[in-house]
């Protein structure tokens, strides 16, 4: 992955990028699932990206990540599956930026959901964030409405995010602040003052190309 920064840097048509490792179990984990990592990257307003080819994954990393990458997924068999999507809420920063732009904290839009909510935890917040973060995070998968999960992370244990997907708005928000133990943690998170930085945003879905074990984790719900 450390390989793919020159080339992703190099892209013009990508305005911002992350290379993450993932955790086990769909979220936030201590041990690492070193046969899955991510890549979050943010297009520039010239690349057309509703354009990208929906049904050839090989061509859509190209597109996407630009040949030496699309390659090296080829080159190695590597599975992928890649969620196209529009940024639409969104409050807080990553390395001190707005990196989906301005958008409003709260929008009308109203359909299947993708939440990316990453944050850097400060040193002395860490045990108090694992102690916390791991009986939210098994319940996650059997909340009304969810439907995938991904624990992200530029640094382990340090700098986590959590990528999910949900039928809705509403099924997210019942999670989020209905579920009395999550609740709880986010008061905890502003009250105790875990983390040094953060973000949270809410996408729109355009297309989901590729698969993850197999399967596209959308196709029985929503028309990619």
């Amino acid at each position: 992955m450390a390989m793919h920064r020159f080339p992703l840097w190099r892209n013009k048509n990508i305005s911002f990028f992350k290379l993450m490792g993932c955790g086990k179990n769909g979220t936030f984990d201590k041990e690492p699932d070193l046969q899955q990592w991510a890549i979050l990257t943010v297009q520039t307003a010239g690349a057309a990206i509703q354009n990208f080819p929906a049904d050839d994954a090989e061509q859509f990393n190209k597109a996407l990540f630009g040949k030496v990458i699309a390659k090296w997924f080829s080159f190695f068999n590597c599975e992928t599956c890649s969620f196209l999507l529009d940024p639409i809420e969104s409050h807080g920063l990553w390395d001190g930026k707005k990196v989906f732009g301005s958008l409003p904290a709260k929008s009308d839009f109203n359909g299947p959901i993708a939440v990316l909510t990453r944050a850097t935890i400060r040193i002395n917040k860490l045990k108090y964030f694992w102690q916390n973060v791991a009986p939210v995070a098994s319940q996650m998968a059997t909340a009304k409405g969810f439907i995938y999960s991904a624990g992200v992370g530029e640094i382990p244990w340090i700098k986590q995010a959590t990528f999910s997907v949900w039928k809705s708005k509403e099924d997210m928000k019942a999670f989020a602040y209905g579920m009395k133990i999550h609740a709880d943690v986010i008061k905890k998170t502003r009250k105790q003052n875990w983390y040094s930085e953060d973000m949270f945003t809410r996408f729109s879905i355009i297309k989901v190309v590729g698969s993850i074990h197999g399967a596209n984790p959308l196709k029985d719900i929503y028309d990619t």
